[in-house]
């Protein structure tokens, strides 16, 4: 028997479903707002995820290589041995041919800019600046240098009987030579995201004699790069600045902030002694000012107009109150070379190229 259901039951049977009906609305609403939610969280988080290794593949971080010490000890050792570099000697054609074929080892391409020019004495004499490049379809570039030749005469030497005797030049030229080399050697192993030329200048020391009474005027030195800054070695070449390197070879050198370096590159020159100073290296790099020396730097700078800046060892408190004291004189032998600085000046170089 069915019983009749009363009126009342009825009703509030009815009631009971509606607000059932409510909350199961407002749930299934909160259910698929939170499904929606997640979903766009998620299609954010995967966007952001995208663009992060978008942004690490076109940047992609690249390990510094380092420096060996004893590699570039024997690039300088190694230009020693062929005798004084003087220009119009064997030993400098024999130092040439050496340094060609050493760089043609690590650079996709080298260059040998032979030049004539004359000398502070009216004399003319040819030239050899060697231009080592990597990555030359690079537009992006930046330049490293040194001089390679060495003095004629030791005329700051305390022994006036050497005044007209050639010097090894083992600091004075070979040293940021050697430390080219070596820089050139790791870059054949592992290139940074910028093309990089090294240039070795030629005929930077064949300046008058101390004591000489000829023209004394500073554009007797420097021909090499005189010369390059007036003729590139390809036509239309640029680089975004350029590093000079001079007597980066002493123990404890001390490379205070060079005058020119500071008045055409400031912005350079504090980026690379703040990256020095990063690194371990600011007893050596200090913020002091340094002196303005007319250096392959200063021709590059107010000819090329390619800002350049100075690495060079500068003491002012030396015996000939600028640079370090055997400068031109016939002890800037190899007995001066200090493994460590050189390792010091190759690093930061590196560490700077390899953050551009």
């Amino acid at each position: 028997m069915i019983l009749p259901q009363s009126p009342l039951p009825a009703f509030s049977v009815k009631l009971v479903s509606r607000n059932a009906l409510k909350l199961i609305v407002a749930a299934s609403l909160l259910f698929f707002f939170l499904i929606f939610s997640a979903c766009g969280d998620g299609a954010k988080s995967t966007s952001t995820s995208q663009n992060i290794k978008a942004e690490q593949k076109k940047k992609p971080t690249i390990q510094t290589p380092s420096i060996n010490a004893d590699s570039a000890y024997y690039f300088v050792e190694k230009q020693l041995s062929f005798g004084p570099r003087v220009p119009g000697t064997p030993a400098h054609k024999a130092c040439a041919d050496w340094l060609e074929n050493t760089l043609a080892e690590y650079a996709d391409e080298v260059m040998v800019q032979e030049f004539k020019t004359r000398v502070y004495d009216d004399r003319i004499f040819e030239g050899k600046n060697i231009i080592a490049s990597f990555k030359p379809e690079f537009q992006n570039r930046i330049f490293l240098s040194a001089h390679w030749d060495s003095r004629p005469y030791a005329d700051h030497d305390p022994d006036i009987e050497n005044h007209q005797v050639p010097i090894d030049g083992a600091n004075d030229g070979a040293s940021g030579t050697g430390v080219l080399i070596e820089i050139a050697r790791q870059l054949r192993l592992q290139m940074p995201r910028v093309g990089i030329d090294i240039i070795l200048f030629d005929l930077e020391d064949y300046g008058p004699p101390q004591d000489s009474q000829t023209d004394q005027s500073t554009d007797t030195w420097g021909l090499g790069s005189q010369y390059w800054a007036q003729n590139f070695h390809k036509p239309g070449y640029s680089a975004r600045y350029g590093i000079l390197l001079d007597m980066v070879g002493a123990e404890n050198a001390v490379f205070p902030m060079e005058g020119f370096s500071m008045h055409f590159a400031p912005d350079i020159t504090k980026k690379i002694w703040a990256i020095a100073g990063e690194i371990g290296y600011g007893d050596y790099f200090v913020y002091d000012q340094g002196g303005y020396i007319t250096d392959d730097h200063y021709y590059i700078n107010s000819l090329a107009q390619i800002p350049t800046i100075n690495i060079i060892h500068l003491d002012p408190a030396s015996t000939n109150g600028t640079f370090y004291d055997h400068w031109h004189t016939v002890n800037d032998n190899l007995e001066q070379i200090d493994r460590g600085t050189l390792k010091i000046v190759g690093q930061t170089v590196l560490e700077v190229i390899f953050r551009e």
